[in-house]
């Protein structure tokens, strides 16, 4: 029996080939593909290196400082678990309250001179026509002097012999002062260094906020009758809002971690008057060689100002969106 030949497949037709123009216009976007994810890669591994550098210098000693303060500090033998120790310990040592006390009152007095001096110092600035930028440079030549040269400066200044303000005083015949003896004055001696040291940054800010504030509004106050203090209230205070609000944190943070000043200048003393927590940390770590106290006091402090920043922000959103 014959059989049926077999049925051949037609064969398909070619695509035909793309034009020159559209085999270019892909070759360029697979190009720019493979460029952009080169050049995520390159980005994401720079920020992967800083991540890294950051967890390593910043993160981890804070998890570490968290360690030590529940623990017996050993470098020789090795460190022993303590649990609540180290805080009773704290707790039951008399200069805890005097150190909190002090940083609370030095906190409270650089609030009223380094928060309003700098700004008033900017509102100042910002009215001068000519030379502003000398006035600029010498406003923040101070900042660039490193703290312990500032701190030695001061000391000689405050010297109650060859000192140059009782230099001053005398010449003026009026009553001199042991600035740095007396424990009614220690104190806010440091807050005047602290101050001067440091209100560079704060009125540089300040006065870059009051140049955006738009002219025609100084204008419209002048003709409706405003005095310079009518204009610095209802004009630059709720146009540099933000700016005054997260300095204000900052320098809060700032002046609750003070050290270098009482451990310089004044050693604590007198009667301990200038100790602060910082110093009482510093005491703890390397003079009576208690790591394990001197962590969980530094863990207190961190405790403080994460409650604080946390309830200042809470209350002031919003506050500079207007």
């Amino acid at each position: 029996m014959a059989t049926a030949p077999l049925l051949e497949k037609p064969e398909r037709p070619e695509k035909p080939a793309a034009p020159p123009s559209v085999t270019a216009a892909r070759e360029r976007r697979a190009a720019r593909r493979r460029r952009s994810v080169r050049e995520h890669l390159t980005a994401y591994g720079f920020l992967c290196a800083a991540v890294a550098v950051f967890a390593l210098f910043s993160w981890w000693p804070i998890v570490r400082n968290v360690l030590l303060a529940f623990q017996h500090v050993n470098f020789a033998t090795g460190n022993t678990w303590a649990g609540w120790d180290n805080f009773e310990k704290l707790f039951r040592d008399p200069l805890l309250a005097t150190a909190w006390k002090n940083t609370g009152l030095f906190t409270a007095y650089a609030l009223v001179l380094g928060f309003l001096v700098p700004f008033l110092t900017a509102v100042l600035l910002n009215e001068f026509r000519h030379a502003r930028a000398y006035f600029r440079v010498l406003v923040y030549l101070p900042v660039m002097l490193p703290p312990v040269v500032v701190a030695l400066m001061w000391k000689w200044f405050y010297d109650p012999g060859p000192g140059l303000i009782n230099e001053i005083l005398r010449t003026l015949h009026l009553p001199t002062s042991a600035w740095l003896d007396s424990s009614s004055t220690s104190l806010v001696s440091l807050v005047i260094v602290s101050t001067w040291a440091n209100m560079g940054t704060a009125t540089l800010i300040y006065l870059a906020a009051l140049q955006t504030i738009p002219g025609e509004l100084y204008e419209a106050a002048e003709l409706d009758g405003a005095n310079i203090w009518q204009r610095l209230r209802h004009v630059t205070v709720p146009q540099t809002r933000f700016v005054l609000l997260v300095l204000l944190l900052l320098q809060v943070v700032a002046t609750m971690q003070v050290f270098t000043e009482p451990y310089v200048m004044t050693g604590g003393g007198p009667e301990d008057s200038t100790v602060t927590v910082m110093f009482l940390v510093y005491r703890y770590a390397f003079v009576y060689n208690d790591f394990g106290t001197a962590s969980a006091l530094s863990l207190l402090l961190l405790i403080v100002l994460a409650g604080f920043s946390g309830l200042y922000l809470r209350l002031t959103r919003g506050a500079g969106e207007d």
